[in-house]
């Protein structure tokens, strides 16, 4: 069985990456799309890169660029010096790499600088971390740095008359482009769920696992999902983005 599965925001959460790896029985012949946000929150972040680089070696994986992913680019790099990410997540990150060697530090920038902004698939499916902001779609957006932290995209959808029909002057132009967008980034514990959302179009796959939510894996053919224990709850020593 050769199956599609899409991965919401890991936040450095390991051990959640492994429950669901297990209890979705993932195999090598299952494409796996993992839509950003891989480190800052949890300790492992290190090693959820290491398990990821690894993981690509073996089956078909397509990574995606989440905004986490490129503060952490921007830090390993330049040293920068952000106080905003040290308080959303940054800080356990900036600890967990502390006792990381320059050799493996190398290879996670080489990972961080080959992420994908998006993936659009033969079946007219978006995946991406955030969202877009051009009416016109992902070809025409004019500033790429939205891919990984629009949120408007995703507002659009929550706030939508659920009765206007498609053929509307009033219904967004943007969620008419592509069968099924498929996002992380804002976390669907904000609206008071942990479980795969859909609002017009968009599937949202972040079930808050930076927080108390669990991390989600779902087959986008079926709609099956699995999910891991709630990660403050494997973590439990650690804050976590609470």
């Amino acid at each position: 069985m050769n199956r599609t599965l899409v991965i919401g925001d890991i936040h450095g959460g390991l051990r959640a990456l492994h429950q669901i790896m297990e209890r979705a029985s993932v195999t090598t012949n299952d494409t796996l799309i993992f839509l950003g946000d891989y480190v800052d929150g949890w300790s492992q972040s290190p090693q959820v890169i290491d398990y990821l680089i690894d993981l690509g070696q073996k089956q078909k994986c397509i990574f995606i660029r989440g905004n986490h992913d490129e503060l952490l680019l921007d830090w390993l790099e330049n040293s920068t010096d952000n106080r905003e990410w040290y308080k959303h997540g940054g800080e356990a990150t900036v600890i967990a790499y502390s006792t990381i060697s320059e050799a493996t530090k190398l290879k996670h920038i080489a990972f961080l600088k080959s992420l994908e902004n998006y993936y659009l698939d033969d079946k007219n499916r978006l995946f991406i971390h955030a969202g877009f902001t051009n009416m016109n779609g992902i070809a025409y957006e004019y500033f790429p740095k939205l891919f990984y932290w629009d949120r408007t995209l995703w507002e659009t959808a929550l706030s939508l008359d659920e009765n206007l029909e498609k053929t509307s002057w009033f219904y967004p132009r943007r969620l008419t482009l592509y069968d099924e967008i498929y996002i992380g980034h804002t976390p669907v514990t904000r609206i008071g769920e942990t479980i795969p959302i859909k609002k017009a179009c968009i599937w949202n796959v972040d079930t808050g696992a930076a927080f108390k939510g669990p991390l989600t894996i779902m087959d986008v053919d079926s709609k099956e999902f699995w999910q891991s224990e709630p990660l403050n709850n494997l973590y439990h020593t650690e804050k976590g983005r609470n």
